[in-house]
C-alpha cells in the first residue's frame, strides 16, 4: 500500500489517498477469506455489490471455494467524496427470494457511510438469507460495521481497477487511448 497525499502530482488536491495495489488486493482477498472461514461461516453464495465489490467478491469466492456468485447493482457515489442522496438499485435485479435459507457473504469494496451495505443487508435479510458482510476497507464513520474487513482508513481509496479513467477511442484513428 502506498499513499500520495500532497505529493505535488496531478492529484495534489489536498485529499489524502491510500493506493491499493494488485498485490495488496490478492493478499487482502485471501486474508479476508481466511477470517471468514475462521469463524465457521461457510457461505452458500457470495454476492457482490456492483461495481466496487465485483472483483473482491470473485476473489473471495475462489479463495473460499464457493461457486455460487451473484451481484446487486447499487449506485451511491457520483465522484470523489460525492454521493447521491440515497443508494439507488439498478437493473438487472438480484433474485433475492432465491436466497431464502441460504448463507450469504455480501461483499463490497468499502463501507464508507455504510448506507449501501446496510440497504443490501436489509434486502437480503428480508428475503430470508443469513447474511455476513465483508469489505476491503471500513471507514470510522460508517453506520454499518462489516463482519469482516481488511483495513480501516478514512483516506480516499484508489483501487487498482478504478485508478485510471475510462478507455477512450480516438476518433481520427479508431485507436484506444
Amino acid at each position: 500500500m502506498s499513499f500520495d497525499a500532497n505529493d505535488g502530482g496531478p492529484a495534489d488536491d489536498g485529499v489524502r489517498r491510500e493506493i491499493l495495489t494488485w498485490d495488496d488486493f490478492a493478499e487482502a482477498s485471501r486474508s479476508v477469506a481466511a477470517d471468514v472461514l475462521a469463524t465457521g461461516f461457510r457461505p452458500d453464495v457470495v454476492i457482490a455489490i456492483a461495481r466496487g465489490g465485483l472483483l473482491f467478491a470473485g476473489a473471495i469466492a475462489y479463495a473460499l471455494g464457493t461457486k455460487a456468485c451473484g451481484s446487486i447493482n447499487v449506485e451511491f457515489y457520483s465522484g470523489i467524496d460525492e454521493r447521491l442522496p440515497e443508494p439507488i438499485l439498478h437493473p438487472p435485479m438480484l433474485d433475492a427470494p432465491a436466497l431464502d435459507g441460504k448463507r450469504v457473504l455480501l461483499v463490497d469494496d468499502v463501507s464508507d457511510s455504510g448506507r449501501t451495505l446496510a440497504k443490501v443487508v436489509a434486502i437480503l435479510g428480508d428475503a430470508g438469507a443469513e447474511v455476513r458482510s465483508a469489505t476491503l476497507y471500513t471507514k470510522s464513520h460508517t453506520v454499518l460495521e462489516p463482519d469482516f474487513d481488511y483495513r480501516r482508513t478514512d483516506d480516499w481509496i484508489v483501487f487498482p481497477w478504478s485508478a485510471l479513467p475510462p478507455v477512450q477511442v480516438a476518433a481520427a484513428e479508431g485507436s484506444v487511448a
